[in-house]
């Protein structure tokens, strides 16, 4: 049978000020930013994507940054922690660099073996983690500032807490192609494809209080398919089983559908193409303010209503 789902294509979260988010992504962590563009839903809120050199799926991180929102809170029934991939050898890089720019970080934990892990927070909240490994051969990106070798290479995997984990598990095994592939304690590992930037942790945390949306919070995980053909062909699947999946919609980069998991998490199939390199060439992504077509005649209302904003990489080195 063939295979619909085949990993994580990208996390949306919730953000504060639009520099800020810019100078921490792009600058602290090195990101690339592979696009600056705006929210379909409210176009004067920008939205960024930053991911890998080509912003390939598994390496795509977006914020739609509103500026002064409330904040929201970690909790089950939500997408708490988004971890990145590391080199092993790059444990103590990334401690120092850290500490260079005043960002508080746990002790070093082992989760499963070879597998040591360092969470911190960015500005706004948003739970964050470098997971240190070398299984990932992914080629990592780097704006200079971080050495090639230090660099993040994408995701490494997600961590999303729920009542129980039956229901949701379910889903990703019988809808989404997942398989479960590890479990430790509260903790039930799952994907689409084993390797790093595919893993769908749950944690089973009953008695944490439920997540409350906001600034600092993941708003859904999207997961990648094929083309449009697939996409249907996954789409059919959820309506069957009840999960009430929107149209497909639109979104300049991939085509997406929405609904939510048992759970209570907002989860999106997208298709891999066409990519970020259709309306820029790859060598420029992310240098200008790109518009959906239905928004471009307001472009002039648009630009003046997003602050400006720039990559102030000089002073991430």
């Amino acid at each position: 049978m063939e295979q619909l789902i085949t990993g994580i294509h990208h996390v949306t979260a919730l953000a504060g000020k639009a520099q800020s988010n810019i100078d921490f992504y792009a600058g602290i962590l090195g990101l690339r930013l592979v696009k600056k563009t705006v929210n379909f839903d409210a176009p004067e809120v920008y939205h960024f994507y930053y991911g890998n050199e080509q912003g390939g799926p598994g390496s795509i991180l977006t914020f739609f940054p509103y500026g002064s929102i409330p904040s929201g809170r970690h909790g089950k029934g939500m997408l708490n922690t988004t971890s990145f991939s590391v080199p092993l050898s790059s444990i103590d890089y990334w401690q120092a660099r850290l500490q260079q720019f005043g960002i508080s970080y746990k002790p070093l934990q082992e989760r499963f073996e070879g597998e040591v892990y360092l969470y911190f927070e960015d500005k706004d909240g948003l739970g964050l983690e470098l997971v240190f490994n070398d299984r990932d051969e992914r080629t990592g990106f780097t704006y200079g500032a971080i050495p090639p070798e230090h660099a993040i290479k994408g995701f490494y995997h997600v961590e999303i807490w729920e009542e129980g984990y039956e229901r949701t598990a379910a889903l990703l095994t019988e809808q989404l192609d997942h398989k479960l592939i590890a479990e430790k304690g509260n903790r039930f590992r799952f994907a689409a494809n084993d390797i790093p930037g595919n893993y769908v942790d749950i944690l089973c945390t009953p008695d944490s209080l439920r997540g409350l949306g906001g600034n600092g919070t993941v708003h859904h995980i999207a997961f990648a398919t094929a083309d449009a053909q697939t996409q249907q062909a996954v789409r059919i699947k959820i309506a069957q089983r009840m999960l009430n999946p929107t149209p497909v919609l639109d979104r300049q980069y991939f085509t997406s559908i929405y609904f939510r998991e048992p759970g209570g998490v907002l989860f999106e199939i997208a298709t891999a193409g066409p990519g970020f390199a259709v309306d820029e060439e790859p060598q420029h992504l992310g240098e200008a303010l790109k518009l959906p077509a239905l928004y471009e005649p307001r472009r002039n209302q648009i630009e003046k209503a997003v602050e400006p904003v720039q990559l102030n990489l000089h002073q991430y080195k």
